[in-house]
């Protein structure tokens, strides 16, 4: 059973994201977001350690917004390199254009 509150959108989006590494270090670094949801998104292409409960800077074209990371691949997975990160109850849904696009349906007619 899927545990999670929203449907998610496969897609594949170019972001940049920065903030601060497992070792207090500051960084900054491109990544792409392999799924998103109006609350949350897996981000892959992660090339620091970042611990879970972190805040990272996200951004998507013109728009940023804040996120917690809520876990981390574990080296050598599959999922190493990949982040889960959700959005703080204060920032704006950063993918708020592309829900809407996924969201029309093209009319008949």
């Amino acid at each position: 059973m899927d545990r999670r509150r929203q449907p998610r959108i496969c897609t594949t989006l170019p972001v940049r994201i920065w903030g601060i590494d497992a070792h207090a270090f500051p960084f900054a670094q491109p990544a792409s977001v392999r799924n998103f949801s109006e609350i949350g998104a897996v981000v892959q292409g992660v090339h620091r350690q970042i611990k879970p409960g972190a805040t990272l800077e996200v951004q998507s074209g013109k728009n940023r917004a804040q996120f917690r990371v809520v876990w981390v691949g574990r080296p050598g997975t599959p999922r190493e390199g990949e982040i889960g990160i959700e959005t703080l109850p204060s920032e704006p849904c950063l993918w708020e254009d592309t829900l809407c696009r996924s969201a029309e349906t093209p009319g008949k007619g």
